[in-house]
């Protein structure tokens, strides 16, 4: 099943480090905008960091991140989806090396309070919380959210770690 009845909050990471890295992130959102079952509530300010466990040669190529708050009536298999549908869209191309650059990423980082992991999808995302260029913009968004699998810290304390 694609809808659920009621709208659920999902948190999206956004990041671009090939080509026109901002007019990537503004496609996103305004695609998932443009969703019939999807509404993008907030948007962080767009920063640009450092990449992350990426293969030395690429190490230079700086991202632009940004994270999104929706609103949506997709399942969380249905919304992960359609974000892999708008990556293919933008020309993103994966391979058997990870984390080489792209044109644009979107990670899936919560889908309401779901806790899952399996084959195809873990929620949240398993390294959100490692991650300054998700904690930061979300913590612009969102100061004192708390992950699902982890309800003791807010979005803050996480970030107040690095």
């Amino acid at each position: 099943m694609s809808d659920t009845a009621t709208p659920t909050q999902a948190i999206l990471s956004l990041g671009s480090n090939m080509g026109d890295r901002e007019g990537w992130l503004a496609f996103a959102r305004k695609r998932l905008d443009a969703h019939e079952a999807v509404t993008v509530t907030r948007a962080s300010r767009i920063i640009e960091t450092d990449p992350v466990d990426v293969p030395e040669p690429y190490r230079t190529q700086r991202y632009l991140n940004q994270i999104l708050i929706l609103r949506t009536t997709l399942t969380a298999d249905a919304l992960s989806t359609l974000i892999h549908a708008l990556e293919d869209e933008a020309g993103r191309r994966r391979g058997k090396v990870r984390n080489l650059p792209r044109t644009l990423d979107i990670d899936l980082i919560a889908f309401g309070n779901v806790i899952r992991t399996d084959p195809v999808l873990t929620l949240p995302h398993p390294r959100a919380k490692e991650r300054l260029f998700v904690l930061q913009p979300l913590a612009e968004l969102l100061p004192g959210y708390r992950f699902p699998d982890d309800p003791s810290v807010t979005v803050t304390d996480l970030l107040a770690r690095f």
